[in-house]
């Protein structure tokens, strides 16, 4: 039995030292210039992907013209 609170114990003393961490790490966006573009560079290569893989262009066309690798400079 003793064991049994000791375990729940060191589990709940690790989920009180995460949470703890989480809130003390800011939650704010990026402000440095570089931070900035590349958050913004990642909202518009998500936006295309969404596009790109969506049903919509995954069902109605052929199997390479919605390929985002070739639009890249993979190979063709």
């Amino acid at each position: 039995m003793v064991a049994l609170l000791i375990a729940f114990g060191v589990l709940g003393g690790i989920g009180v030292l995460l949470t703890v961490v989480l809130l003390r790490r800011g939650t704010g966006r990026t402000e440095t210039a570089e931070g900035l573009l590349l958050e913004q560079q990642a909202l518009r290569q998500a936006r295309h992907d969404r596009v790109s893989f969506g049903t919509t262009a995954v069902h109605n066309s052929t199997p390479t013209a919605g390929d985002s690798y070739v639009r890249r400079g993979g190979r063709p």
